[in-house]
């Protein structure tokens, strides 16, 4: 499906540059003598037409893949520029040979010996100037693509935070914990003691680290060992809890509150008694933290939300491309969430987070400056090659004009962009039309 419609684009682009030529040629004087002729010059214009337009998007999407959301930046954009005009240049050496070779009748080694230069400017020329066209296109649809996508992460993060804080400690636990120290009150109050200060602990880290994206990875495997001591004494030797006594990298990042989420989880839906004992393991591999535990499903009439999963999912969505994965299996259920690197930052205050947020928009803007210059250069580099060869090709018409003048608006678009002016709309438009396009995806 994408081969065809890339043919019929490619095969639209043609038609529109062959009535563009013809008007040329009649307005120089020329007369198609018959109509086999004007088909023949049709057929050999949409071979050139289709052969480049499909290398050239095919280049773009190879582009596309290897710099994910960084093609317009500046290194990435000469990267396009100059491999663009290498496929284009080695996709009319293959066009000359299928046309001088395969239905010409020539040798080979005749075509090269033949060859000049001025037969590929032409074609060249149209091919830059279709290429720039669309290179102008996908920047405007990679920008607003880019708007949206910033606003949905807005709306996530805020969306995740929230669950992440209605999943910190299920009401259950809490519930299950008080009638525990009522029980050690009466029965142990030394135990009660230690009881009440290990509870203390695990509310006084939910509250430290609502506001906090990440934690290290050892405070959140202190706070996952007091957070099992409080179960164990619920559960008493029914919990076997095991996990790595040293770390790889004690100062790497989690999410915080994700093991309570697991751990809990782990709980809430397997059978915990002393004849069916739940084994829970926590072990590092591959820069993932895996929590293992061995499966006895509760007799339960309803199934799980998967609410607790899916913060998690969301939480890690946000912050890595890394997933979370999970391995279910009869005997055993594994989750492998990221561990992430101690140098991503962690955003405690509002202050903070503004100061992050000016960088990157002060970053953005210096990028954006920087892409205009490199293609306003560019195109004043061109105007003067365009005029030469409009003079050697001695058309008896100013045929640089359209290329000139097609290019320059182009220039002249990306300037408005640049520096924020646009007559026609607006930012209450562009407000409007950002809330439109992120309904339409929703």
């Amino acid at each position: 499906m994408r081969i065809l419609k890339d043919f019929l684009k490619a095969f639209s682009v043609g038609s529109l540059v062959f009535i563009i030529l013809g008007v040329i040629q009649y307005a120089n004087g020329y007369e198609f003598t018959s109509v086999r002729e004007l088909l023949i010059m049709f057929l050999y214009n949409q071979l050139y037409a289709v052969v480049l337009y499909m290398a050239n998007a095919y280049y773009f999407g190879f582009l596309l893949e290897k710099f994910p959301n960084q093609v317009f930046k500046t290194k990435n954009l000469l990267k396009g520029i100059v491999g663009g005009i290498f496929v284009t240049l080695l996709g009319i050496f293959f066009i000359r040979i299928i046309t001088e070779v395969l239905i010409e009748g020539r040798s080979f080694s005749e075509f090269l010996a033949a060859e000049k230069v001025a037969y590929y400017y032409i074609s060249f020329i149209i091919s830059v100037v279709v290429t720039a066209a669309f290179y102008t296109y996908y920047y405007y649809r990679n920008k607003q693509q880019s708007i949206v996508t910033a606003q949905k992460i807005i709306a996530g993060t805020a969306s995740a935070k929230f669950d992440a804080l209605k999943n910190q400690l299920d009401p259950h636990f809490l519930f299950n914990s008080l009638n525990v120290l009522t029980s050690l009150i009466e029965e142990n109050p030394e135990a009660a003691t230690r009881f009440t200060t290990s509870l203390s602990k695990v509310y006084r880290y939910v509250l430290e680290q609502k506001s906090k994206e990440l934690v290290t990875l050892e405070e959140e495997l202190n706070f996952a060992k007091l957070y099992m001591s409080l179960l164990a004494v619920r559960f008493e030797d029914s919990i076997v809890f095991t996990m790595p006594e040293k770390l790889e990298n004690p100062q790497a990042k989690v999410v915080p509150l994700s093991l309570q989420l697991l751990l809990e989880n782990a709980v809430k839906h397997n059978q915990v008694m002393p004849s069916k004992k739940l084994y829970i393991t926590i072990s590092e591999e591959n820069g993932s933290l895996i929590v293992t535990n061995n499966r006895q499903p509760k007799q339960v009439l309803k199934e799980s939300t998967g609410v607790g999963l899916r913060n998690i999912r969301d939480r890690y969505s946000l912050l890595t491309e890394r997933p979370v994965a999970i391995k279910n299996t009869q005997r055993e259920f594994r989750i492998s969430i990221p561990i992430l690197g101690e140098n991503i930052k962690i955003m405690n205050t509002s202050q903070t987070f503004i100061s992050e947020k000016k960088y990157r928009l002060a970053k953005k803007r210096v990028e954006k400056l920087k892409g205009f210059y490199l293609h306003l250069t560019i195109y004043l580099l061109f105007v003067p090659v365009f005029i030469y060869l409009n003079y050697i090709s001695r058309a008896g018409f100013p045929w640089a004009i359209f290329p000139i003048v097609g290019w320059g608006m182009g220039v002249t678009g990306h300037a408005a962009e640049t520096f924020d002016y646009n007559p026609f709309f607006g930012k209450n438009w562009e407000e409007r039309k950002i809330r439109e396009l992120m309904d339409k995806d929703e």
